[in-house]
């Protein structure tokens, strides 16, 4: 490993009204992040000066560019790519600033299809202000599914030290949420989630705990019949897949009695079923990660944090998180595909025939 060749971490500036451009600066002051990988923030060197002011950071080397194929590893590199006049008011909501973060996320993510960054870290976007006629999406999983996905669908797993959360919905109005919970949909984000787990994290036989959707799990049928007619049958069908899932659990309980430590991973059913006790349990070391697509993407589990930008205050460790966490995951699925890459054929032994053969019908 000492010859690996080092990660080039894309990092997108977010929302630049809010703390994304302050979280960026206090993680990259330390000099010892450059020595983990190489950063390639995208935004605009103009906008990132005015937030260092404002909080009344001192200044750090850090090359601009044009393109990230001319970076230097021993520097946080930042990439111009918002060349119109984008006017930063601290703590605004307004369509420039989205404008902003769209151009960023843009351009690294051609960066990242084209092979010039190994990963991308967002910074936080508001999801109203970003919308326009190139961004139509509820938030950054479901545009990057979209653009890089090439047919494969994206999961939500928000994690940290104590435990690991997926969603089955994500950005979704809670009266459309019954709805959207079948059986096919808990299947898939089951399949996703066992081999994120696996591939991502390096966890051989992950075992996966399945919440319910409704109180105290339906009451057998009397709070609602979602557990026995969806999400058991669901739990059953992956279980017959040789994924080790459990379920399905009354959330309140599970995280109340803490059993989620028994467990590698949580399926949610819904966004605030999950995120709310993750985040009370997260503090502020969460990652946001995009598991199940080609590339790898992860996040502060933070907001824009309208309400403190500009005054220093914002706390850098999530985003930190994330960046840790984006190195952490590309390397274990370049050790995985490798590892995986050429497997031994299976063998098995004929009783009948007192030999062994090679079956050849077996991955």
């Amino acid at each position: 490993m000492a010859n690996e060749k080092k990660i080039r971490i894309g990092i997108t500036q977010g929302d630049t009204n809010g703390i994304g451009c302050e979280v960026i600066l206090k993680t990259f002051a330390n000099s010892a992040m450059q020595e983990l990988c190489t950063p390639v923030i995208y935004g605009s060197s103009k906008i990132l000066t005015y937030h260092r002011k404002a909080i009344d950071m001192q200044a750090y080397q850090i090359n601009i560019t044009k393109s990230a194929t001319q970076l230097k590893d021993h520097l946080p590199n930042l990439v111009e790519v918002i060349e119109e006049d984008i006017k930063v008011e601290m703590g605004k909501a307004d369509k420039q600033a989205g404008r902003a973060a769209f151009l960023a996320l843009e351009a690294a993510v051609a960066d990242l299809k084209n092979g010039n960054i190994d990963a991308i870290v967002t910074a936080p976007i508001s999801k109203e202000n970003i919308q326009s006629s190139e961004f139509s999406f509820p938030g950054h999983t479901e545009y990057l599914e979209s653009s890089v996905g090439d047919g494969e669908k994206a999961l939500m797993v928000l994690f940290c030290d104590k435990v690991r959360v997926a969603l089955v919905t994500i950005h979704k109005p809670l009266a459309e949420v019954p709805a959207a919970i079948t059986k096919e949909r808990i299947l898939e984000k089951l399949r996703i989630f066992n081999k994120s787990l696996k591939r991502d994290f390096n966890i051989q036989g992950p075992r996966i705990a399945v919440l319910s959707l409704n109180p105290h799990a339906g009451e057998n049928g009397l709070l609602g019949k979602e557990e026995k007619e969806v999400i058991a049958p669901a739990i059953q069908e992956a279980y017959d897949e040789k994924i080790l899932c459990f379920g399905p659990y009354a959330a309140d309980g599970f995280f109340g009695n803490e059993q989620y430590r028994h467990f590698d991973g949580v399926l949610a059913m819904y966004h605030d079923q999950g995120l709310a006790p993750f985040k009370t349990l997260a503090m502020s070391e969460g990652v946001n990660f995009t598991a199940g697509l080609p590339i790898v993407r992860t996040s502060p589990d933070h907001g824009t944090g309208y309400d403190i930008a500009g005054k220093g205050v914002a706390n850098e460790n999530s985003m930190r998180q994330a960046v840790y966490a984006a190195i952490d995951i590309v390397r274990n699925r370049r050790r995985y595909d490798e590892a995986y890459r050429n497997p031994l054929r299976k063998q098995y032994f004929d009783h009948s025939k007192d030999n062994v053969v090679l079956d050849l019908t077996k991955d």
